[in-house]
Protein backbone atom coordinates (compact mmCIF):
# COMPACT_ATOMS: atom_id res chain seq x y z
CA UNK A 1 0.00 0.00 0.00
CA UNK A 2 2.99 2.59 0.66
CA UNK A 3 4.62 1.87 -1.78
CA UNK A 4 1.38 1.90 -4.38
CA UNK A 5 1.24 5.94 -2.46
CA UNK A 6 4.58 6.87 -3.56
CA UNK A 7 4.24 5.56 -6.28
CA UNK A 8 0.79 7.82 -7.46
CA UNK A 9 2.42 10.73 -5.58
CA UNK A 10 5.54 10.80 -7.58
CA UNK A 11 3.82 9.92 -11.03
CA UNK A 12 1.07 13.11 -10.16
CA UNK A 13 2.89 16.04 -8.55
CA UNK A 14 1.65 19.19 -7.95
CA UNK A 15 3.19 21.58 -10.47
CA UNK A 16 4.66 24.40 -9.39
CA UNK A 17 2.45 26.89 -11.63
CA UNK A 18 -0.43 25.65 -10.17
CA UNK A 19 -0.01 26.14 -6.72
CA UNK A 20 1.32 29.50 -8.08
CA UNK A 21 -1.99 30.01 -9.93
CA UNK A 22 -4.09 28.79 -6.74
CA UNK A 23 -2.28 31.91 -4.63
CA UNK A 24 -3.15 34.39 -7.61
CA UNK A 25 -6.67 33.42 -7.66
CA UNK A 26 -6.77 33.92 -3.95
CA UNK A 27 -5.45 37.33 -4.20
CA UNK A 28 -8.03 38.53 -7.05
CA UNK A 29 -10.79 36.98 -5.41
CA UNK A 30 -10.22 38.92 -2.02
CA UNK A 31 -9.50 42.30 -4.09
CA UNK A 32 -12.93 41.54 -5.96
CA UNK A 33 -14.65 40.58 -2.60
CA UNK A 34 -13.48 43.92 -1.24
CA UNK A 35 -14.19 46.28 -4.42
CA UNK A 36 -17.83 44.47 -4.19
CA UNK A 37 -18.33 45.17 -0.47
CA UNK A 38 -16.79 48.80 -0.60
CA UNK A 39 -18.85 49.71 -3.13
CA UNK A 40 -22.14 49.29 -0.85
CA UNK A 41 -21.07 52.26 1.10
CA UNK A 42 -20.30 54.66 -2.54
CA UNK A 43 -23.46 56.50 -1.23
CA UNK A 44 -22.67 56.99 2.26
CA UNK A 45 -20.38 59.55 3.70
CA UNK A 46 -16.77 59.39 2.09
CA UNK A 47 -14.32 58.10 4.79
CA UNK A 48 -16.92 55.90 6.79
CA UNK A 49 -15.08 52.45 6.42
CA UNK A 50 -11.14 53.77 6.93
CA UNK A 51 -11.15 53.78 10.51
CA UNK A 52 -12.51 50.44 10.75
CA UNK A 53 -10.94 48.95 7.61
CA UNK A 54 -8.41 46.21 8.96
CA UNK A 55 -11.71 44.97 10.85
CA UNK A 56 -13.76 44.65 8.18
CA UNK A 57 -11.34 43.29 5.67
CA UNK A 58 -10.43 40.74 8.88
CA UNK A 59 -13.87 39.94 9.41
CA UNK A 60 -14.12 39.06 5.47
CA UNK A 61 -11.04 36.90 5.53
CA UNK A 62 -12.76 35.23 8.34
CA UNK A 63 -15.92 35.05 6.71
CA UNK A 64 -13.71 33.28 3.65
CA UNK A 65 -11.97 31.06 5.64
CA UNK A 66 -14.69 29.38 7.44
CA UNK A 67 -16.56 27.95 4.06
CA UNK A 68 -12.95 27.05 2.58
CA UNK A 69 -9.79 25.76 4.41
CA UNK A 70 -11.91 25.08 7.40
CA UNK A 71 -14.72 22.86 5.45
CA UNK A 72 -13.05 21.64 2.08
CA UNK A 73 -9.40 21.87 3.26
CA UNK A 74 -9.26 24.10 0.20
CA UNK A 75 -9.11 27.83 -0.87
CA UNK A 76 -10.59 29.15 -3.59
CA UNK A 77 -8.28 29.01 -6.03
CA UNK A 78 -7.18 25.48 -5.00
CA UNK A 79 -10.57 24.33 -5.51
CA UNK A 80 -10.80 25.76 -9.38
CA UNK A 81 -7.09 24.03 -9.91
CA UNK A 82 -8.61 20.68 -8.07
CA UNK A 83 -5.82 20.93 -5.55
CA UNK A 84 -6.46 20.51 -1.43
CA UNK A 85 -4.50 21.07 1.31
CA UNK A 86 -3.04 17.87 3.07
CA UNK A 87 -1.40 17.13 6.26
CA UNK A 88 2.40 16.73 5.51
CA UNK A 89 2.88 16.28 9.48
CA UNK A 90 1.19 12.60 9.12
CA UNK A 91 3.23 9.30 9.19
CA UNK A 92 0.81 7.69 6.42
CA UNK A 93 1.26 7.75 3.04
CA UNK A 94 -2.82 8.30 2.70
CA UNK A 95 -4.28 11.64 2.52
CA UNK A 96 -5.06 13.14 5.93
CA UNK A 97 -6.72 16.44 5.88
CA UNK A 98 -5.73 19.23 8.15
CA UNK A 99 -5.98 19.00 11.59
CA UNK A 100 -8.32 21.94 13.59
CA UNK A 101 -5.18 22.87 15.06
CA UNK A 102 -3.38 23.19 11.79
CA UNK A 103 -6.91 25.24 10.34
CA UNK A 104 -6.87 27.46 13.65
CA UNK A 105 -2.83 28.62 13.38
CA UNK A 106 -3.55 29.13 9.62
CA UNK A 107 -6.16 31.24 10.28
CA UNK A 108 -4.19 32.83 12.85
CA UNK A 109 -1.27 33.29 10.35
CA UNK A 110 -3.24 34.73 7.63
CA UNK A 111 -6.19 37.11 8.78
CA UNK A 112 -4.60 37.40 12.43
CA UNK A 113 -1.03 38.24 10.69
CA UNK A 114 -2.18 41.06 8.30
CA UNK A 115 -4.63 42.73 10.71
CA UNK A 116 -1.71 42.81 13.12
CA UNK A 117 -0.05 44.38 10.16
CA UNK A 118 -2.21 46.99 9.62
CA UNK A 119 -2.81 47.95 13.13
CA UNK A 120 0.29 47.50 14.91
CA UNK A 121 1.21 51.15 14.94
CA UNK A 122 -2.50 52.20 15.84
CA UNK A 123 -2.01 50.34 18.55
CA UNK A 124 1.14 51.52 20.49
CA UNK A 125 1.07 55.13 19.22
CA UNK A 126 -0.58 56.05 22.31
CA UNK A 127 2.48 55.02 24.22
CA UNK A 128 5.64 57.01 25.06
CA UNK A 129 7.69 58.56 22.01
CA UNK A 130 10.71 56.59 22.76
CA UNK A 131 8.62 53.25 23.69
CA UNK A 132 6.79 53.85 20.50
CA UNK A 133 10.08 54.76 18.13
CA UNK A 134 11.23 51.10 19.65
CA UNK A 135 8.36 49.29 18.97
CA UNK A 136 8.37 50.59 15.37
CA UNK A 137 11.99 49.81 14.93
CA UNK A 138 10.98 45.87 16.50
CA UNK A 139 7.90 46.09 14.15
CA UNK A 140 9.50 46.48 10.90
CA UNK A 141 12.74 44.18 12.12
CA UNK A 142 10.35 41.20 12.47
CA UNK A 143 8.61 42.61 9.16
CA UNK A 144 12.01 42.36 7.44
CA UNK A 145 12.70 38.94 8.94
CA UNK A 146 9.52 37.46 8.03
CA UNK A 147 9.84 38.53 4.25
CA UNK A 148 13.34 37.11 4.19
CA UNK A 149 11.94 34.03 5.45
CA UNK A 150 9.68 34.07 2.28
CA UNK A 151 12.44 34.63 -0.27
CA UNK A 152 14.16 31.79 1.44
CA UNK A 153 11.11 29.48 1.20
CA UNK A 154 10.55 30.93 -1.97
CA UNK A 155 13.59 29.50 -3.53
CA UNK A 156 12.99 26.21 -1.96
CA UNK A 157 9.70 26.06 -3.15
CA UNK A 158 11.25 26.41 -7.10
CA UNK A 159 13.74 23.44 -6.37
CA UNK A 160 11.92 20.88 -4.67
CA UNK A 161 8.43 21.82 -5.33
CA UNK A 162 6.71 22.10 -2.25
CA UNK A 163 5.04 24.75 0.13
CA UNK A 164 4.41 27.38 -1.90
CA UNK A 165 4.41 29.88 1.07
CA UNK A 166 6.05 30.25 4.60
CA UNK A 167 2.98 29.74 6.72
CA UNK A 168 2.64 26.11 4.64
CA UNK A 169 5.96 24.91 5.76
CA UNK A 170 5.61 26.35 9.36
CA UNK A 171 2.43 24.47 9.62
CA UNK A 172 3.41 21.21 7.85
CA UNK A 173 0.28 21.49 5.16
CA UNK A 174 1.36 20.29 1.56
CA UNK A 175 -0.93 20.85 -1.66
CA UNK A 176 -2.01 17.80 -3.44
CA UNK A 177 -4.11 16.67 -6.66
CA UNK A 178 -7.82 15.93 -5.05
CA UNK A 179 -7.69 13.28 -7.66
CA UNK A 180 -4.90 11.65 -10.02
CA UNK A 181 -4.57 14.01 -12.82
CA UNK A 182 -4.99 12.10 -16.26
CA UNK A 183 -2.64 12.98 -19.13
CA UNK A 184 -4.44 15.38 -21.60
CA UNK A 185 -4.26 15.15 -25.44
CA UNK A 186 -2.94 18.58 -26.71
CA UNK A 187 -3.29 18.75 -30.77
CA UNK A 188 -1.63 21.85 -32.11
CA UNK A 189 -3.55 21.67 -35.83
CA UNK A 190 -5.30 24.91 -34.78
CA UNK A 191 -2.68 26.68 -33.81
CA UNK A 192 -0.20 25.55 -36.62
CA UNK A 193 -3.01 26.64 -38.88
CA UNK A 194 -2.85 30.42 -36.78
CA UNK A 195 0.63 30.74 -36.68
CA UNK A 196 1.03 29.61 -40.28
CA UNK A 197 -1.86 32.30 -41.36
CA UNK A 198 -0.61 35.24 -39.16
CA UNK A 199 3.22 34.48 -40.66
CA UNK A 200 1.50 34.79 -44.14
CA UNK A 201 -0.64 37.96 -43.27
CA UNK A 202 3.10 39.46 -41.83
CA UNK A 203 4.62 38.68 -44.91
CA UNK A 204 1.82 40.04 -47.11
CA UNK A 205 1.96 43.61 -45.14
CA UNK A 206 5.17 43.89 -45.80
CA UNK A 207 5.76 42.19 -49.16
CA UNK A 208 2.73 44.49 -50.89
CA UNK A 209 4.42 48.03 -50.08
CA UNK A 210 6.72 47.31 -52.34
CA UNK A 211 5.07 46.26 -55.26
CA UNK A 212 3.84 48.86 -57.61
CA UNK A 213 0.06 47.55 -58.29
CA UNK A 214 -0.06 50.10 -60.56
CA UNK A 215 2.48 49.42 -63.09
CA UNK A 216 1.77 45.71 -62.54
CA UNK A 217 -1.69 46.79 -63.93
CA UNK A 218 -0.45 48.16 -66.63
CA UNK A 219 1.89 45.57 -67.76
CA UNK A 220 -0.97 43.24 -67.24
CA UNK A 221 -3.43 45.30 -69.50
CA UNK A 222 -0.65 45.59 -71.94
CA UNK A 223 -0.72 41.75 -72.25
CA UNK A 224 -4.01 41.17 -72.65
CA UNK A 225 -5.19 43.80 -74.91
CA UNK A 226 -3.73 44.28 -78.55
CA UNK A 227 -2.15 47.55 -79.23
CA UNK A 228 -2.85 49.98 -82.04
CA UNK A 229 -0.49 50.92 -84.20
CA UNK A 230 -0.07 54.66 -85.19
CA UNK A 231 1.81 56.76 -87.50
CA UNK A 232 4.74 58.35 -86.20
CA UNK A 233 3.88 61.67 -88.07
CA UNK A 234 3.07 64.74 -85.88
CA UNK A 235 -0.51 64.90 -87.60
CA UNK A 236 -1.38 61.49 -87.30
CA UNK A 237 -0.42 61.97 -83.41
CA UNK A 238 -3.06 64.92 -83.44
CA UNK A 239 -5.54 63.70 -85.11
CA UNK A 240 -6.23 60.24 -83.08
CA UNK A 241 -4.86 61.54 -79.56
CA UNK A 242 -7.40 63.93 -78.49
CA UNK A 243 -7.19 62.73 -74.77
CA UNK A 244 -5.07 62.33 -72.07
CA UNK A 245 -3.71 58.69 -71.69
CA UNK A 246 -3.85 58.71 -67.71
CA UNK A 247 -7.06 61.27 -66.81
CA UNK A 248 -8.82 60.72 -70.00
CA UNK A 249 -10.14 64.24 -70.34
CA UNK A 250 -9.15 66.88 -72.89
CA UNK A 251 -4.78 67.27 -72.92
CA UNK A 252 -3.74 70.30 -70.86
CA UNK A 253 -0.10 71.68 -72.10
CA UNK A 254 0.09 68.20 -74.07
CA UNK A 255 3.35 65.70 -73.90
CA UNK A 256 4.57 63.43 -75.34
CA UNK A 257 6.76 59.89 -73.87
CA UNK A 258 8.23 58.62 -77.21
CA UNK A 259 4.74 56.35 -78.38
CA UNK A 260 1.41 57.84 -79.94
CA UNK A 261 -0.42 59.09 -76.98
CA UNK A 262 -0.62 62.12 -75.20
CA UNK A 263 -0.57 63.36 -71.73
CA UNK A 264 -1.34 66.16 -69.59
CA UNK A 265 1.66 67.74 -68.42
CA UNK A 266 0.58 67.49 -64.78
CA UNK A 267 -0.42 63.78 -65.46
CA UNK A 268 2.57 62.28 -66.92
CA UNK A 269 4.73 64.79 -64.18
CA UNK A 270 3.31 63.76 -61.47
CA UNK A 271 3.70 59.86 -62.05
CA UNK A 272 6.80 59.98 -63.10
CA UNK A 273 7.87 62.19 -60.16
CA UNK A 274 6.04 59.30 -58.02
CA UNK A 275 7.55 56.22 -60.35
CA UNK A 276 11.02 56.99 -61.98
CA UNK A 277 9.82 53.62 -64.16
CA UNK A 278 6.24 55.06 -64.93
CA UNK A 279 4.99 53.68 -68.15
CA UNK A 280 2.11 54.50 -70.87
CA UNK A 281 -1.07 52.66 -69.96
CA UNK A 282 -2.05 52.26 -73.44
CA UNK A 283 0.71 50.81 -74.61
CA UNK A 284 3.44 50.37 -72.06
CA UNK A 285 6.17 52.60 -73.37
CA UNK A 286 8.70 53.71 -70.77
CA UNK A 287 9.03 57.65 -70.23
CA UNK A 288 12.44 57.82 -72.63
CA UNK A 289 11.76 62.03 -73.03
CA UNK A 290 8.99 64.13 -71.94
CA UNK A 291 8.56 66.62 -74.63
CA UNK A 292 5.62 68.98 -75.32
CA UNK A 293 3.24 68.02 -78.36
CA UNK A 294 4.39 70.33 -80.77
CA UNK A 295 1.06 70.39 -82.86
CA UNK A 296 -1.58 72.68 -82.00
CA UNK A 297 -4.67 71.22 -81.27
CA UNK A 298 -7.69 73.57 -80.85
CA UNK A 299 -10.32 73.35 -78.44
CA UNK A 300 -12.74 73.58 -81.37
CA UNK A 301 -11.99 69.96 -82.81
CA UNK A 302 -13.70 68.75 -79.75
CA UNK A 303 -17.10 69.94 -81.18
CA UNK A 304 -16.45 68.18 -84.73
CA UNK A 305 -15.73 64.55 -83.30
Amino acid sequence: MTSNGSNAERVNPVLRVSQLDALELNKALEQLVWSQFSSCFHGFKPGLLAHIEPEVKAFLWLFLWRFTIYSKNATVGQTILNIQYKNDLSQTQKYQPLSKRQKLWYLICTVGGRWLEERCYDLFSSRQLESFFRTKHFINFVAGLLKLCGLLNFLIFLQKGKFATFTERILGIRSVFCRPQNVRQIGFEYMNRELLWHGFAEFLIYLLPLINMQKLKLKISSWSLPIAVFSNSENTLAAHCKECAVCGEWPTMPHTIGCSHVFCYYCIKSNCLFDMYFTCPKCGTEVHNLQPLKYKIEMTEVHTL
